[in-house]
């Protein structure tokens, strides 16, 4: 193995026959310890006479002393090196010196790795691999350095990973040892170490496992009182759980009786919350992964998800990692269908963070950091959603480009989102949408990415609504709806709920219906049908998509069949710009109609794109307002072929081509004779 080195007790060195090494002496060590410390990095003369004299001013001759205490670390370490033949492990690098030392090859860092890898491994192994590693200790760390400054934040690190070591080995030990064994040194190390919470848990569970429940309750009573009378603080909630469970003598603090699917989630959850060190990176990107799982169950745990992944990426961020921040912006990638961010604020915050990681990424072109790249641009263009500018479309092709060229299918499947949230730069694109829900269908289907096969079903489902194939769109929806049963995604029911509305309302049946483009359906019934879809939105955690949307379709189902408007205060959310002209038309008010025409905006280029521009159509028909017809009739000409706002999936105004047919005449009106 070569040269080891030991600093878990007092700072020392062996040779490959495990024979200590003279190192002169005590700034001979100081000064190897101070490189230990320093893990592999540079430590500048200056900065080691002023730690090896940190108690007074260094002499005269300290720098040259510190080569001195160089030369002779270097003569002992590697007493077999040629006399002018660069030194292989303490070398010179710029103004100071470095340890280029394996991992392996220093105790302290061996024992850091052997604690995180016992966090992924099986409990019998785990407690081999923990007593093992325990067994390297000498005393305390960096032992005869105590006083010393350079050495105060190591040595309480190593001393907090071995107390958390030893815990750990309890924890393993209950797991595949009688309970009773492991009551002893527990009862030992919270005498040692009265505030470590996770101690007095440990030696309550142990004695509960023993049979000992009243001397579990009262190990219990004993934190408490030493925590309050001590400290003036509470104990905390895994402590308060634990005495609450074995009060009710829950079944998961048995182990062979707890094999049910939540015992097993809440050991698990235990576990790794108390195996990954607080700080740790790795507590970021676990807690994205499970984000990304808890956004697709709906409801709060949408939102939830939405919220603390703005906080995990600004944690990310205020660690200064680049890449960290980049996998954890680029580990959300959970499928979005909707064209209308349920939180701009948010939206515009990731974006932000997506594009200063993009910036401090190095440009190196390996595959991984490609990969990353692209993981990133994908994450901009679809917090774009909906935008006027360049930079959503382009970040999307960017994503896509590097997704095949790396041929990485879940990349891709991501990629191929963003390109379908960005690809509504005109009216009429319902074509392109198909071919990109095809295609993520395919992909996902032979690389089982079920996420995004969903998604796949979905956009094609909204593609065949504004082509005017119900057929090919009840097929999609009936495979979406099967895979969200299967995997638990109640959020693809209100889609799908919503398209039932959908086509009843166009076609005068339900989906599965041999009709394909029959009567429209009763004006009752298909309001029913709306309000019943409405319903499924309270609660879902997408108001993005809930706001207006209730009151918009009923707007629409009525517009079509040449009915007035819904009555009353209807909340028409972010629509109500393109809704009000037509509403101040239906009402008699030409004036005001023909006002709010002259201020009306573009639309959002996203999925209702087609139904905000048929409005404004309605309106400018109504008042005869010219101008708002032109523009009205050069946004919707290329989707002559679609159905208005059926591309959705949720609602729809009918035939594009109709809209346009009564625009051309309000325009020739205006035309000279």
């Amino acid at each position: 193995m070569g040269v080891r080195f030991g600093v878990l007790g007092p700072a020392t060195a062996w040779d490959d026959a495990g024979n200590t090494i003279d190192v002169k002496g005590p700034r001979h060590r100081a000064v190897l310890a101070r490189l230990i410390v320093a893990r592999r990095r540079v430590v500048p003369v200056d900065l080691l006479v002023a730690d090896l004299w940190e108690d007074g001013d260094p002499p005269r001759g300290a720098v040259s002393a510190v080569r001195t205490f160089v030369a002779a670390l270097r003569r002992a370490l590697e007493p077999e090196r040629p006399p002018r033949a660069a030194p292989r492990l303490l070398v010179t690098e710029g103004p100071g010196y470095a340890l280029r030392a394996a991992t392996g090859a220093v105790d302290a860092w061996r024992f850091e790795q052997a604690v995180t890898d016992c966090a992924t491994l099986p409990p019998r192994e785990a407690l081999e691999r923990l007593e093992e590693a325990l067994g390297w200790w000498r005393g305390p760390a960096y032992a005869e350095f105590a006083g010393q400054e350079w050495a105060r934040a190591e040595r309480s690190r190593l001393a907090e990973l071995r107390l958390h070591a030893v815990e750990r080995r309890a924890e393993a030990r209950l797991a595949v040892r009688p309970a009773a064994e492991a009551v002893p040194d527990l009862d030992a190390h919270v005498a040692e170490h009265p505030w470590r919470e996770d101690g007095w848990r440990l030696l309550a569970l142990a004695l509960y496992r023993a049979g000992r429940q009243g001397d579990a309750l009262a190990v219990l009573r004993r934190a408490r009182a030493l925590l309050v009378e001590e400290l003036g603080v509470d104990p905390g909630p895994a402590l308060r759980r634990l005495e609450s469970d074995i009060l009710h003598q829950a079944p998961h603090l048995d182990p062979a009786a707890s094999g049910t699917a939540d015992a097993v989630w809440a050991r698990a959850a235990a576990a790794y919350d108390r195996s990954a060190p607080p700080g740790a990176r790795a507590r970021l990107e676990s807690t994205v992964n499970l984000m990304r799982d808890l956004a697709v169950t709906g409801g709060a745990g949408l939102e939830a998800a939405g919220r603390h992944r703005v906080a995990a990426v600004a944690a990310a961020e205020e660690l200064g990692d680049a890449e960290l921040t980049a996998r954890v912006i680029g580990a959300f990638d959970v499928p979005a269908i909707w064209t209308r961010s349920d939180d701009p604020a948010r939206a515009a915050q990731v974006v932000a963070a997506a594009e200063r990681t993009l910036a401090a990424l190095p440009p190196d072109g390996t595959r991984a950091r490609e990969a990353t790249r692209a993981r990133l641009l994908a994450a901009v263009a679809l917090e774009s959603r909906g935008g006027h500018g360049p930079r959503g479309p382009e970040a999307a092709r960017q994503a896509e480009r590097l997704a095949r060229e790396l041929d990485d299918p879940a990349l891709l499947a991501f990629a191929l989102n963003a390109v379908f949230m960005q690809s509504f730069e005109r009216a009429g694109l319902a074509g392109r949408r198909d071919a990109i829900g095809a295609e993520l269908v395919a992909l996902s289907g032979r690389h089982r990415l079920v996420t995004f096969e969903v998604l796949g079903h979905l956009v094609q489902l909204q593609a065949r609504c504004a082509l005017g194939d119900f057929l090919a769109a009840d097929e999609h929806a009936a495979a979406a709806g099967r895979l969200a049963e299967r995997h638990e995604r109640p959020l693809v029911g209100v889609f799908t709920g919503w398209y039932r509305a959908l086509r009843l309302d166009m076609t005068g049946a339900l989906p599965g219906s041999a009709s394909h483009s029959g009567p429209d359906g009763d004006a009752a019934e298909v309001e029913g049908a709306y309000r019943e879809a409405a319903g499924l939105l309270a609660g879902a955690g997408m108001p993005g998509l809930e706001r207006g949307l209730a009151a918009l379709a009923l707007l629409c189902a009525r517009v079509r069949r040449g009915l007035p408007p819904p009555g009353g205060d209807a909340d028409y959310g972010p629509y109500e710009p393109w809704v009000r002209p037509l509403i101040l038309a239906a009402a008699g008010r030409t004036d005001m109609a023909a006002a709010a025409l002259e201020a009306v905006p573009d639309p959002p280029r996203d999925l209702l794109l087609e139904a905000m521009w048929c409005l404004v159509a309605r309106a400018a028909i109504a008042t005869g307002h010219q101008e708002a017809a032109r523009r009205a009739r050069d946004a919707l000409a290329p989707a002559a072929g679609e159905l208005a706002g059926a591309g959705s999936g949720l609602l729809t105004l009918g035939p594009v081509s109709d809209h346009l047919a009564a625009l051309t005449r309000v325009s020739r009106q205006g035309e000279p004779g």
